[in-house]
């Protein structure tokens, strides 16, 4: 049984458009903060903000990475997220495919 600093995590966001997904992707990637980012077909997400009710379109993006790098990945999307208030939500993975959480975690240069 892994405990929590040995878990991957997949990191969830909506980004406003493709072109902020991607770049967003490709730094996590690049920078070994994310074995690999799924950027996801546009949904539409219906939330209240300053009072009001909106409506907007998004792209969301999955985010597979290793509890030890969330705080690096975390800082990343505020660093590129244009939005005010970004979604970042964490799920910690309890079950998987050992071998594909073992590639995770040498892909972000966690060791195990």
């Amino acid at each position: 049984m892994m405990d929590d600093a040995d878990k991957c995590l997949l990191v969830l966001t909506n980004l406003p458009d493709r072109g902020n997904a991607m770049k967003l992707a490709q730094s996590l990637v690049s920078k070994r903060l994310a074995a690999c980012v799924n950027v996801l077909d546009g949904c539409t997400s219906v939330f209240r903000w300053q009072e009001q009710i909106q409506t907007d379109s998004e792209v969301p993006i999955l985010i597979k990475t290793h509890a030890g790098r969330f705080a690096s990945v975390r800082e990343e999307i505020l660093a590129l997220h244009p939005y005010e208030l970004p979604e970042i939500i964490a799920f910690s993975i309890d079950q998987g495919h050992q071998p594909y959480l073992a590639w995770v975690r040498a892909e972000v240069e966690i060791s195990g």
